[in-house]
């Protein structure tokens, strides 16, 4: 399992990060197998189709506010990944999401039951890293999982009558991906000694960089192809699942202000002819020019700068200007 860091603007940092990274990615090839010869392929699946690990990543940053990695924060770089992992499993069976990372997804190799119990494990694996650390982190990783679990919720549900659809799914959004963010760069400061209160600071900003990436990949999801993003383009639409564009045609239909384009893509949605996949393609270029897509890169942008700008009680350095960058980075695909 190999991975490629994301730069970070500053040569002896990432020179520092490199090494840990790998350490990182050697425990975590470890830690997906070990049960057996029937469950370990399923188990090591995810993992081994490589991924961007911006969790560990952001793990090992944070821990450079204080005196750097250490055992706790390597394994603690690793549970949330592990957790992470365990979380694509569940997700790719209810959106029926025939790739993951440009594999086929677990449930279309060995079945739903099986990849539903491999996240499952995975996630058993992941709690039995975070019981070595203490209880405080347990704590806190057992809320983020009720955060994740929650999020996955209301996702399905959908909001409440009366409820604005466009918060409602920012809260989703919060917790599905946000949470487990914020968590990795919580526990690197923590684990760290950099103390409480930059631990707070930096899990806020965590946070918000988590919704500026989800909102990216909604675009993202649009404008490139499955060669690329190692995901079928529109599986949410197929799904029913509606990402920040959409939502954003919906506001403008509510308003009597969506055009005629945009009410000729909201018609096709969920209608049985999504199944085909030329249809869903079609559906997919329409949206994609659609002047929505550059209202929701806006939104990507917005929460990136909200979380950069939650970074302000850090002393300049360059670790304040890399976790900057990476905030950055998330968004700048989008170009």
């Amino acid at each position: 399992m190999t991975t490629s860091m994301l730069p970070l603007g500053d040569a002896e940092l990432e020179a520092r990060l490199q090494p840990q990274m790998a350490d990182v990615e050697e425990r975590l090839g470890a830690a997906v197998v070990g049960a057996d010869a029937l469950v370990d392929p399923p188990a090591a699946h995810l993992a081994a189709a490589g991924g961007k690990r911006l969790r560990p990543l952001l793990t090992l940053l944070a821990a450079e506010l204080g005196e750097g990695s250490n055992e706790r924060v390597a394994t603690a770089a690793v549970a949330v990944e592990l957790t992470h992992l365990a979380t694509l499993y569940h997700d790719d069976v209810m959106d029926s999401a025939p790739l993951r990372r440009g594999a086929p997804a677990a449930h279309e190799v060995w079945g739903n039951s099986v990849a539903i119990l491999t996240g499952d494990l995975l996630f058993a694996r992941a709690s039995r890293m975070v019981a070595s650390l203490g209880p405080d982190a347990v704590r806190v990783h057992a809320e983020t999982f009720e955060r994740l679990c929650l999020g996955q919720l209301h996702e399905t549900l959908g909001p409440a009558d009366g409820e604005d659809p466009v918060a409602h799914y920012l809260t989703v959004l919060a917790d599905k991906t946000g949470s487990l963010i914020a968590t990795s760069a919580r526990y690197g400061a923590a684990f760290s000694g950099a103390g409480p209160e930059l631990a707070e600071v930096i899990a806020r900003y965590g946070e918000k960089v988590g919704v500026a990436f989800q909102l990216a990949d909604d675009v993202i999801d649009l404008s490139a192809d499955a060669a690329t993003t190692g995901k079928t383009p529109g599986t949410d639409l197929r799904e029913g699942v509606d990402t920040m564009p959409v939502l954003l045609l919906r506001e403008r239909a509510a308003a009597g202000t969506l055009d005629v384009r945009g009410a000729a893509v909201l018609d096709r949605l969920g209608a049985d002819e999504l199944a085909s996949d030329d249809a869903l393609r079609a559906v997919v270029a329409d949206l994609r020019d659609h002047e929505v897509v550059d209202q929701a890169r806006g939104l990507a942008e917005h929460w990136a700068h909200e979380a950069v700008a939650e970074l302000a009680p850090l002393p300049a350095s360059p670790v304040k200007d890399a976790l900057g960058a990476f905030a950055g980075l998330l968004v700048d695909r989008l170009s």
